[in-house]
């Protein structure tokens, strides 16, 4: 066997090495595999090289060795094997396949899904992988940031829509791309976030969406090694992993650690009747969870069909997925959407301890990267304060809801909230972890902005032509008095209050803080909570609201310049949330001292502790109420006024080294209202 005509098995995806590249794929159901080579993105192959069955083939590995092919060569697979779809066998050899490990994906100017959905030759309008080469580039001394988790903020963030509108001062070329991201980097380290979240960059179909609409959010992934295409300026085959590097280095180098939101739970090929795309050609039975014998997919997702995580090749892609994103394009961390999905075993049963999870956990290479879990799934499965391991972090949804319930007001809210506020240790008490355990949110993607959160008490989703039944039902929003759009001025400033109340108490709450692209300027959706199909100017970043909205801006950027402050003690430790609360010199108050008020009716909290690390004694207030309240507070502090919400600007928030001193012995907090006040103890 002569390894420069047969090639190897090892590495999986096509490796550049000295004269040529070896292709390597896993199938163990194929009965034969061309390799397809293209000079074009739109054309039919320029070269087929059938794989022998025998010389080409190691156990369930197809491998060859081509001379001559370098990075930037485009290629697929089509595969052969038994048409069998109430088995599960669903190939069809007129497709053109991607490379489950191919690290570059085009998308020919007249793609569409539909062809790979019917009968006959895809080839002109099929998606094709790309050869990389991962060495061919100069990292200039970067490396992932490691920032501690007690000095992260993450923004959540979407790479097209933060600068693709006109009003953004790009050029048109580089706008909505990776490179228009990296020249807003100033932006970001001005605002003072420290990480941002990157709605999904994998490789996605673009149509994988309603007749008419545009995939916009991307959680829709065709190849989990490629960045997305459509977001690089340059039209070269390598141009987007080029620039999503160039971007990642640009950030680092601003002190902003890098984030990606990882869909490992469903892909873009959907249910029976979606496109054969990849995995679906090449050996559906390994890559999805199968039910009814196998001729249908199981639908955790929502979206079709379900990525068979534990199945022993299909984890191994996940952790290789992982570790190249880390090593070779230098990401810190993972947002793992519906990463519940990933504790199920292949038939839908949850697992207590699923081997992918720890395999991601235990990883070497992956060892101190950001790990976040989005702990639900669409069937149902919730596991927020019972998901898996000793190094997940977790969206903490009951934040989001019980935060919602009392900035509005709702009844029996005080006492979820105020636990919510000191690292939801209800929910988390019992794992022993550190207080970071919780991301604290109240707006993401999915979902209303912060803007809409406080403008509207319904949704409004007829743009994506379901007659308004996509989309959540549960918002817990409270528009102020108003629907959508006002002139009144009394409603407008309840609402830049509330506004401002949500930043408050995200931001000072114990965990890890995570604000939505847009939020720190009140970005409107139109009252949209799913607007995942529209890549329109509604959906983009508006850079005028910056100034329009100059004075949420310069709230959230001087909560931010303090927040990143954080005493890291705790961390370096690893002092549990529970050993935090209780060795804490803490609090809680009503508006009289030591008399907290916790019951169904109450709408108001007050909190006060010591922070021996900084030198500072606080008292927080918080008051949900539709009245001003009068609060006692504790006497010889020399107490100083660092927010009050209910003040217009610049008095809502101090330059701290200003904060003017509060005479008396209690503060007059205005209705739905957040206060805080400190008092140097050195």
């Amino acid at each position: 066997m002569n390894p420069t005509i047969t090639g190897q098995p090892a590495p999986l995806g096509a490796t550049v090495a000295d004269g040529g590249c070896n292709f390597s794929l896993f199938s163990r159901t194929a009965g034969g595999v061309d390799l397809l080579l293209f000079d074009r993105e739109d054309g039919a192959a320029a070269r087929v090289v059938p794989l022998d069955p025998v010389s080409n083939r190691t156990y369930h590995y197809w491998h060859t060795f081509v001379p001559g092919v370098k990075a930037g060569q485009l290629y697929g697979y089509r595969v052969r094997g038994p048409v069998d779809p109430d088995r599960g066998l669903r190939f069809d050899p007129e497709k053109v396949l991607l490379d489950p490990y191919g690290r570059g994906v085009v998308i020919p100017p007249g793609y569409s899904p539909e062809p790979a959905r019917r009968p006959g030759d895809n080839a002109a309008t099929a998606m094709k992988s790309v050869v990389v080469d991962s060495g061919a580039y100069d990292w200039e001394g970067d490396a992932p940031l490691r920032r501690p988790s007690a000095r992260t903020v993450v923004y959540e963030m979407h790479v097209r829509g933060f600068t693709r509108h006109p009003n953004s001062g790009l050029k048109d070329a580089v706008r909505g791309t990776y490179v228009g991201l990296a020249e807003k980097v100033d932006y970001l380290r001005d605002l003072g976030v420290t990480a941002v979240e990157l709605l999904p960059v994998h490789a996605f179909d673009p149509f994988a969406c309603p007749a008419g609409l545009v995939n916009y959010w991307g959680y829709q992934s065709v190849n989990y090694f490629s960045p997305h295409p459509q977001y690089s300026s340059r039209r070269d085959p390598l141009g987007a992993v080029d620039e999503f590097r160039d971007m990642v280095k640009a950030l680092h180098r601003a002190g902003i650690e890098v984030i990606l939101d990882v869909v490992f739970n469903h892909t873009a090929e959907g249910n029976h009747d979606g496109p054969t795309l990849s995995y679906k050609g090449i050996d559906n039975p390994t890559y999805y969870m199968l039910e009814q014998g196998g001729s249908r997919y199981a639908d955790y997702s929502g979206c079709g069909n379900t990525f068979n995580a534990n199945h022993p090749v299909a984890r191994r892609l996940i952790v290789d997925s992982l570790r190249y994103w880390v090593t070779e394009m230098h990401v810190d961390g993972f947002r793992f959407d519906l990463a519940s999905i990933l504790s199920r075993a292949p038939d839908g049963r949850p697992l207590p301890n699923a081997p992918v999870l720890w395999d991601i956990e235990s990883d070497p290479a992956l060892a101190g990267i950001k790990l976040i879990a989005e702990a639900w799934d669409a069937a149902g499965l919730y596991q927020v304060g019972s998901f898996v391991g000793d190094a997940w972090k977790e969206w903490n949804g009951r934040f989001r809801d019980d935060a919602r319930d009392f900035l509005r007001g709702a009844p029996g809210s005080v006492g979820r909230f105020a636990d919510r506020m000191l690292g939801s240790h209800e929910v988390y008490g019992h794992k022993g972890r550190e207080a970071e355990q919780s991301v604290n949110f109240v707006t993401c993607h999915d979902g209303f902005t912060l803007n809409d959160l406080v403008s509207y008490n319904e949704k409004h989703n007829e743009a994506n032509g379901e007659q308004n039944r996509d989309g959540a039902n549960d918002n817990r929003s409270w528009n102020c008095g108003a629907e959508g759009p006002t002139d009144d001025p009394a409603v407008e400033a309840m609402r830049n209050r509330q506004v401002k109340n949500a930043h408050a108490t995200t931001l000072m709450s114990i965990g890890l803080p995570m604000i939505l692209m847009g939020d720190e300027v009140r970005r409107t959706q139109g009252g949209n909570n799913n607007f995942y199909c529209h890549d329109t100017e509604a959906n983009w970043f508006d850079w005028a609201l910056v100034q329009k909205h100059a004075d949420v801006h310069r709230f959230v950027k001087l909560l931010l310049a303090r927040r990143v402050l954080r005493d890291v003690w705790h961390e370096e430790q690893r002092l549990s949330l529970t050993e935090l609360i209780a060795r804490a010199n803490k609090a809680w108050h009503g508006t009289r001292l030591n008399q907290p008020d916790w019951g169904e009716n109450s709408r108001s909290i007050a909190f006060g502790g010591e922070l021996p690390g900084e030198g500072l004694t606080f008292h927080m207030i918080l008051n949900g109420y539709w009245e001003p309240l009068e609060f006692e507070l504790p006497g010889g502090r020399g107490w100083r006024r660092w927010i009050d919400t209910a003040l217009p600007s610049p008095d809502d928030i101090c330059e701290w080294t200003a904060a003017p001193a509060i005479p008396g012995v209690s503060y007059r907090a205005g209705a739905r209202s957040v206060v805080m006040l400190f008092a140097e103890t050195r």
